[in-house]
């Protein structure tokens, strides 16, 4: 199954070593990602629609997390829809542009999301330190400009990586031993010295995690100090619940992605980075708006009022006939 016999391949394609190299844990393992892609795809579009449509979710921390809906179902939909069409056709070859647009959508993407994390903790500490000066530290200007500089951040380090990344020259085995184009793994083909710009990559990496990384810690620092103050118990009742859904996000998203690109290479091993990797970029869209629905009653009362406007449209339809 390593090998490149038996692939219809052409001398610039890769093959991917993938998840699904098991024959007795395969088919589950195919389920099982195929139920995470749908949810995550269901969950953030609910989201976004919830967002849209209920007058009462039309607040700046919504607004940001229906980008951040929005982010993670492109994300998820760079990586694995081609890991089951490959499953479903028995091929794992991908084309070296086919490669290189995976490549510079995931970078992209990841990298909002990054900076969009980041600067969500921003909102919450002007929402619980400075609530009386929220509505202008966080007007709808501000908000598009988060998330114009969030984007604009994710597409700097996919414009400036990919191009470097892929202008490797690459050996004759052409197995790349993951399930997607990640820079580490493609980077390991590589017949060049790639040790000058591994370095290069890993300060863009560390630059791009523990800024957003700091900021949510400074922010939050500030608002567990503000929140012990509070007189009122349902107000830290309030603050809590709202501020343990991103601080989860965060945790798991920044975790992951922190063992991936700053931990030393001696300390990587090919399995636990497919694993670390799959949760960074299959489980993470999904828990996201999972996460911030269960634990959210703003999210779960617009859901209830949905569902009673679709009985109510269904109960006028039904009479009309």
């Amino acid at each position: 199954m390593g090998s490149m016999e038996g692939y219809n391949t052409s001398s610039t394609d890769f093959i991917f070593m993938g998840l699904f190299n098991r024959q007795d844990t395969s088919g589950l393992l195919f389920a099982i990602i195929s139920l995470i892609f749908f949810t995550a795809l269901m969950a953030n579009g609910v989201m976004i629609f919830l967002i849209r449509t209920d007058s009462c979710l039309h607040t700046p921390m919504y607004f940001l997390l229906s980008h951040l809906s929005l982010i993670d179902m492109m994300y998820i939909s760079t990586i694995v829809p081609k890991m089951l069409v490959h499953y479903l056709l028995g091929q794992r070859t991908i084309s070296f542009v086919g490669c290189t647009a995976q490549h510079f959508l995931y970078l992209t993407l990841v990298g909002a999301e990054f900076f969009l994390l980041g600067l969500m903790a921003y909102d919450r500490y002007v929402a619980i330190c400075n609530p009386l000066r929220y509505p202008v530290l966080m007007s709808r200007r501000v908000c598009w400009m988060i998330i114009i500089g969030s984007w604009s951040g994710g597409s700097l380090d996919g414009f400036l990586l990919t191009p470097i990344t892929m202008s490797f020259p690459f050996c004759n085995s052409r197995e790349i031993n993951h399930f997607f184009c990640e820079a580490p793994a493609v980077l390991k083909l590589a017949c060049a010295d790639t040790a000058v710009y591994e370095t290069v990559m890993y300060v863009c990496c560390v630059l791009m995690l523990l800024i957003p990384f700091s900021l949510v810690i400074a922010s939050y620092a500030q608002i567990l100090t503000t929140v012990y103050r509070m007189s009122s118990v349902e107000g830290r009742k309030k603050a809590f619940a709202t501020c343990s859904s991103h601080m989860t996000v965060v945790t798991l998203f920044y975790g992951a992605a922190m063992y991936t690109y700053m931990l030393p290479h001696s300390y990587h091993r090919p399995e636990q980075d497919k694993v670390f990797s799959v949760f960074y970029t299959i489980l993470t869209p999904m828990l996201n708006p999972l996460i911030y629905s269960l634990r959210n009653k703003d999210v779960t009362g617009a859901m209830k009022r949905a569902l009673a406007r679709c009985k109510g449209v269904q109960r006028v339809s039904g009479d009309a006939f």
